[in-house]
């Protein structure tokens, strides 16, 4: 019998392939038959893993949110390892959400095309709705953290600052993704949009 982690690694390949295609050429594109061609398997072993498109899809979604999740947990653990600025440590967390690199634009349209159908489809609606909330509640969490160390002040509301920044990194991404030469703009509107949410600095490590 195969290994666990053999058919983690199927699965994993049969998602990256829907993100491909999606990027490509878009959701429709991702069809049982498209996905098993480009992950280099037979339709069957496809089906075998998935037995319905929506169940690939979901998978792949839900693949997608985490990859993004975590490399924002990376960009956040390695600024405290380095000792930076929450402020600093957010805007780069914040900036990997917006498509400035190949890959991040494939995956900008891949999610907006996820996001799309999770109009329609439940499962959907509540991966985006769950990837969402986890967004906003590690922005409050750190603008809770900067009252602690001066950078933000007392009075402010972090749940409604996380709405805020994590609405208009939305915003930004998609001007990025329609005119990447805002780029910088985007980045400059951000900043200083952080700037203003935590305006101190810190008594630990400035």
């Amino acid at each position: 019998m195969p290994r666990t982690a053999d058919h983690d690694l199927r699965r994993a390949q049969m998602a990256a392939a829907v993100h491909r295609l999606i990027a490509h050429d878009g959701l429709d594109a991702a069809t049982m038959s498209a996905v098993a061609r480009e992950a280099g398997f037979s339709v069957g072993l496809v089906q075998h893993y998935f037995a319905s498109k929506d169940e690939l899809l979901l998978f792949a979604y839900e693949r997608l949110t985490a990859d993004l999740l975590a490399r924002v947990a990376a960009r956040t653990a390695d600024g405290e390892a380095a000792g930076r600025s929450i402020r600093a440590i957010m805007l780069d967390c914040l900036c990997e959400l917006l498509p400035l690199d190949p890959a991040r634009r494939g995956e900008h349209r891949v999610s907006r095309a996820f996001q799309a159908r999770a109009m329609d489809v439940p499962t959907a609606a509540e991966v985006a709705v769950a990837t969402a909330g986890v967004l906003r509640g590690r922005v409050a969490q750190g603008i809770e953290n900067g009252k602690e160390c001066g950078e933000t002040e007392a009075a402010t509301d972090a749940e409604l600052a996380a709405v805020e920044l994590t609405a208009l990194v939305d915003g930004l991404a998609d001007l990025v993704y329609r005119e990447p030469a805002r780029a910088a703009a985007a980045g400059a509107v951000l900043a200083d949009r952080l700037a203003a949410v935590l305006p101190g600095r810190c008594r630990h490590y400035d």
